[in-house]
């Protein structure tokens, strides 16, 4: 028993669960519904309401006056028939002579019998040989309905023998007819209404939401410009939309205001990270003239160390204020003066500068350079980005990999390619390979991170770009673009560096 009390409970609390969450399921699915088809339902549901109450009462009262003009029509005719009727009774024959009651009869399925005054016998019958029931006698309530009919009962004499009671009735199916059609055009008209309601709803909603439509656009369009500098469409109207629409342009002046402050705090700071990397360069040039006479004049073997570990990281440090000091010229759009560059010339040099990087890393470095080519740029960042790319292929790949660098001319570009058959670029790494301080797998704490920035900054300065693919060798490979100047001149290189 109690096992089976537990049972109706758990049973009850669902039961209670399902309907408290039905209404907020049906607010769930109310809330999907676009704003325009809720405004256009409502509408169409009130009129339907007004509509139904309309139609029932109509209904009724145009029943009502069928009925009663029915019933009028019907005790009419008796009356009528009561006062032209001339019924006889030959004495001699025994033959009863109703005259041309059935003329006065005719029409509508309606029954006309004639009933001696005091027995159930039949005098004559017109509208079908059916039999009214006996108590539709004198004792009988008329007027009355029966078997479908409206019946009224008058009393005529009936020469020479007393009185007899005409029966007259008529079918009732011509006033349920009269009374469907009535319900369906009052049906027809209620979904006509509403339909007409629901399209008029629409149509206004559609004019209502027009303005918000605008904003809409207004607001995608200044999503996709990123720019809030842009202006909302102002409705004419004094209402709810216009409100929205002035609350809107106040806070995109708010944000373009914010956004400017931003950008000139930015550029400030651009600028001074330009100015400091510039203003370094000069002392640490000191500096390491310093430190190099320092190693070369002291003896002691502890001073040289300490001179040479002073010297590398002196060093370290002014690669690193270069590579600063070219971001921070490129975030502040600072550019060096450009001109022709032959990038052949400058890949060869690259390639003999890491000579010695690749033979420490037992690496194979081979670059295919068979002609001049010439874009316009400076020379010395169009160094730095292809030794950053061959260096950071040497430093990222294991012992006995192959690097191999190549230029080529596609169309009005000068392509760099750079790849090698190392194990390839992780791809949590990709996504984030070209922000700065970003290091990979095997720096081993020698990289500053902003090789691959560099490289990035200096081809979009340039007006090309980079990308990273999937190499024929099966590792990574780094794509440069670089739009080449005019058709170069000059006697073919036609050599192939082979360093290993």
């Amino acid at each position: 028993m109690e096992r089976r009390g537990s049972s109706t409970r758990s049973a009850a609390r669902a039961t209670s669960s399902a309907l408290s969450a039905a209404p907020g399921a049906v607010g769930r699915v109310y809330r999907r519904i676009p704003t325009r088809w809720r405004l256009a339902g409502g509408s169409a549901a009130l009129t339907f309401v007004i509509l139904c109450g309309f139609a029932i009462i109509v209904g009724l009262l145009t029943t009502r006056q069928i009925r009663i003009q029915f019933d009028d029509s019907v005790r009419e005719t008796a009356d009528y028939i009561q006062g032209r009727a001339h019924i006889s009774f030959d004495l001699q024959t025994g033959t009863p002579h109703c005259g041309r009651l059935g003329d006065l009869a005719s029409g509508e399925g309606a029954k006309l019998q004639v009933y001696y005054e005091s027995a159930t016998a039949r005098i004559c019958a017109y509208g079908g040989a059916h039999p009214l029931t006996p108590h539709f006698l004198p004792q009988g309530r008329f007027p009355r309905e029966e078997g479908g009919y409206r019946v009224e009962a008058r009393l005529v004499s009936v020469d020479p023998i007393g009185r007899a009671l005409i029966i007259y009735a008529r079918p009732l199916s011509a006033i349920d007819r009269t009374a469907a059609k009535v319900r369906f055009f009052l049906i027809l008209g209620v979904l006509g209404g509403s339909g007409l309601a629901l399209l008029a709803g629409l149509m206004v909603a559609r004019r209502a939401m027009a303005p918000i439509a605008q904003l809409t656009a207004s607001a995608r369009e200044i999503e996709r410009t990123r720019d809030p500098g842009r202006h909302v469409p102002q409705p004419e109207a004094d209402d709810e939309v216009a409100e929205l629409a002035r609350t809107l342009e106040d806070m995109l002046q708010a944000l373009d205001t914010a956004r400017a402050e931003t950008e000139a705090t930015l550029q400030r700071q651009r600028e001074f990270v330009a100015d400091a990397s510039h203003e370094l360069r000069t002392p640490l040039t000191s500096v390491l003239a310093n430190l190099e006479l320092l190693a070369e004049q002291v003896e002691d073997d502890d001073a040289q160390a300490a001179a040479a570990s002073a010297l590398r990281s002196s060093q370290r440090m002014r690669r690193l204020v270069a590579d600063l000091l070219l971001l921070a010229r490129a975030d502040a759009g600072r550019s060096v003066p450009h001109r022709p560059v032959d990038v052949t010339q400058v890949l060869v040099e690259v390639a003999a500068e890491l000579e010695p990087l690749a033979e420490r890393g037992g690496h194979h470095l081979t670059i295919a350079a068979h002609e001049p080519l010439v874009v316009d740029g400076a020379r010395d960042e169009l160094h730095r980005l292809a030794l950053n790319l061959i260096e950071n292929a040497l430093r990222h790949t294991p012992s006995g990999t192959h690097v191999h660098a190549a230029l080529a001319r596609r169309g009005d570009e000068v392509v760099l390619t750079v790849e090698d058959d190392g194990p390839g670029i992780p791809a949590e790494l990709r996504p984030r390979l070209f922000e700065r301080f970003v290091r990979g797998r095997g720096d081993g704490g020698g990289g500053s991170g902003l090789g691959l920035s560099i490289v990035r900054a200096v081809a979009t300065s340039h007006g090309g770009g980079v990308a990273i693919e999937r190499g024929d060798l099966g590792g990574a490979r780094f794509v440069v673009t670089l739009p080449q100047t005019s058709t170069t001149t000059g006697s073919t290189i036609g050599r192939r560096l082979s360093l290993s």
